[in-house]
């Protein structure tokens, strides 16, 4: 294994970010949710079990759909508070969109310590002690400003109201509790989903790539600072309305936003979750920088961009529709029959992730 491969099967693979079904019982909640037929008939539509980006519910005795989703983004509010509430918020309604939904409110939730604590905001905020220099000692209510400026900012570019949510001075910890929940309605004629459907079809990303957000090679453990992503507003705002432009088509076959892992991470679940493969060239990547190289392409965190899928023909028709809202967009490759997923770059192979691992590359990565 090579280092960017090495850090997206451990993503994928070994931490519980993209595995919270080996920390959480879901059986538990598929057990409770066999009841809603019972009770409303018809009314959950994608439900926890299905691995997606988002639920997606109708209320009862209605013909409105509704796409709910929870994240939180709690360690990067370490080193940059404003940026990774933002960024925890946009993220959220990405997945929302990812669904075929519009997003329309956010409730949100902030634990700390006491106001009147001190925090170490920067690159040595996990050490709870500055040794770079560059980081900024404020009080705890400061920092807690800062998060909700920038959960503000993001819905307001976005059109998203603040309707509702929680707070909490008793956290001890040195990473602050940031969770926001995003509601919206469905807009495309039935829900959206992540797994692949078909050999052949070609993929589309929305949005120009660049090389911040680096959570993934952190927590691989392959990186010393964690340098998370940065909020980028009025693109943020560009790919939703290019991507619910592209859903008015009705030629989506799958969709998924792109977070954590990047390209590397919306293209693998997506291709294991169908039973598929597939293969992209990172070449064909739109970047907002002459200075990113192949690997940070494959698994950097950029904001503000989206992965489509849909058959040959259609792709001019999806590619217009994504124009007409000033979209940057590109295809990038296909999903393939194959059960792994190749990336290159320029015919070079920057990564071949299985999607089934060995036992004993898993365990490599585990130790």
């Amino acid at each position: 294994m090579n280092k960017v491969e090495k850090a997206l099967i451990h993503a994928l693979f070994v931490h519980l970010h993209h595995n919270t079904d080996k920390a959480i019982d879901f059986a538990l909640f598929k057990q409770l949710n066999q009841k809603v037929n019972q009770i409303w008939p018809g009314a959950l539509l994608v439900g926890p079990e299905a691995n997606d980006d988002a639920a997606v519910f109708r209320i009862p005795d209605t013909d409105c759909f509704i796409t709910a989703k929870m994240e939180s983004h709690c360690s990067p509010s370490v080193p940059r508070p404003y940026d990774a509430a933002a960024t925890g918020a946009g993220g959220a309604m990405r997945d929302v969109v990812a669904m075929g939904a519009r997003p329309m409110f956010l409730l949100d939730f902030i634990g700390t310590r006491p106001l009147e604590d001190e925090v170490i905001v920067g690159p040595c905020g996990f050490e709870g002690k500055c040794t770079c220099g560059n980081c900024e000692i404020m009080t705890s209510k400061d920092r807690i400003n800062l998060m909700l400026k920038g959960m503000a900012d993001m819905c307001e570019t976005m059109g998203v109201f603040v309707v509702g949510g929680g707070f909490s001075t008793s956290f001890s910890d040195i990473v602050p509790a940031v969770v926001v929940s995003v509601i919206g309605k469905q807009v495309s004629e039935k829900p959206l989903t992540k797994p692949a459907k078909s050999p052949g079809d070609k993929i589309i990303i929305i949005g120009a790539t660049g090389t911040d957000g680096n959570d993934t090679l952190y927590r691989a453990g392959l990186v010393p600072v964690m340098k998370p992503a940065i909020a980028m507003f009025a693109e943020e705002k560009t790919t939703m309305e290019a991507t619910l432009a592209a859903f008015t088509t009705g030629k989506i076959k799958a969709c998924s936003d792109l977070g954590a892992a990047g390209i590397g991470a919306a293209v693998c679940e997506s291709a294991r979750f169908g039973g598929l493969g597939a293969k992209v060239e990172l070449d064909k990547v739109p970047v907002n920088t002459d200075t990113i190289t192949p690997e940070e392409v494959f698994i950097c965190e950029t904001q503000a961009r989206m992965l489509l899928q849909v058959e040959p023909e259609n792709v001019d028709e999806v590619l217009a529709a994504i124009r007409s809202k000033n979209g940057i967009a590109a295809v990038i490759g296909e999903i393939t029959d194959q059960d792994h997923n190749i990336f290159t770059y320029q015919g070079q192979v920057i990564a071949n992730i299985p999607n089934k691992p060995s036992a004993e590359t898993l365990q490599q990565l585990m130790e």
